[in-house]
């Protein structure tokens, strides 16, 4: 008997730990898609006078594809019977804004892809965990539906050089 039990600990010590998760409520994952899509917004502002095109680029479909996303999640969330509030960014998002504000030229550049490898690659996580598991019909429908938008931004960002890396 005590083999069996030690034989069980092992066994659920060795599971992964996705199995063990507890699914993101509803209220959590719409507060996490409008925070996400708010600073992908809000960052992709303060680059459109960037001199690099593939940023100005880049930046300008963050913004139409982020509002919609916004639109959708919003739209689905009603659907589904919540009431969600306006997106807000969290502390680590404007601590990111602030630095970006800080930063100027080619430097804000490199800047603003870091953080968009770093944002699409948290979102692409929390989407396709609420597209998998989520709680609400109308918004786990949404989710996946925009976890193939976040991978494209994503390649997209992680293939980009911007004229700053090109230059240093």
């Amino acid at each position: 008997m005590k083999s069996l039990t030690l034989f069980a600990a092992a066994a659920v010590a060795l599971a992964p730990a996705a199995a063990f998760a507890v699914p993101l409520p509803a209220a959590t994952y719409v507060m996490k898609a409008g925070a996400s899509d708010m600073f992908e917004i809000e960052s992709s502002k303060l680059v459109q006078d960037s001199k690099d095109p593939q940023i100005q680029q880049f930046a300008q479909q963050m913004i139409t594809d982020h509002t919609k996303s916004t639109g959708d999640v919003m739209t689905a969330a009603k659907a589904d019977g919540l009431n969600p509030p306006p997106p807000a960014l969290t502390p680590k998002q404007k601590g990111m804004i602030d630095s970006l504000k800080h930063t100027t030229g080619a430097k804000r550049d490199l800047l603003y892809t870091k953080q968009q490898v770093l944002a699409h690659k948290e979102t692409l996580a929390f989407q396709q965990e609420y597209a998998r598991s989520g709680d609400k019909p109308n918004l786990k429908t949404t989710a996946g539906q925009i976890v193939p938008v976040v991978q494209n931004h994503l390649s997209m960002v992680e293939g980009m050089t911007p004229a700053a890396a090109k230059n240093q």
